[in-house]
């Protein structure tokens, strides 16, 4: 299992395990971590389960592709190392991952 912690905007730490194999957002959605809404299901249609990623990880964690990118750009504010948590493929490499839950989806 891999640990992941979810940081609200106000601090508020959610720790999960997930699997290596399913995606961040999974993960989130089935530890009721608040803020991921993933109202597209992972299809990468919608921007409800936008992360912050800890710089400190990006190298695990790795940058957006194209269609990604692209629909953060019209969707969202970015950060630099923002991501769709439904892009994320969790791997062993990425024990310790954090990322936070930007504070527009929190409400």
């Amino acid at each position: 299992m891999v640990k992941i912690t979810f940081v609200e905007h106000d601090g508020q730490k959610h720790v999960i395990e997930a699997e290596p194999g399913q995606s961040v957002m999974q993960a989130a959605k089935s530890n009721d971590v608040p803020g991921i809404l993933a109202d597209c299901g992972g299809q990468c249609a919608c921007c409800t389960c936008h992360v912050v990623v800890e710089p400190s990880c990006m190298p695990e964690v790795g940058g957006p592709n194209e269609v990604e990118e692209a629909l953060m750009q019209v969707s969202i504010e970015m950060e630099e190392t923002s991501r769709l948590s439904c892009q994320i493929q969790v791997s062993e490499s990425m024990d310790g991952l954090i990322v936070r839950i930007p504070e527009e989806q929190l409400g």
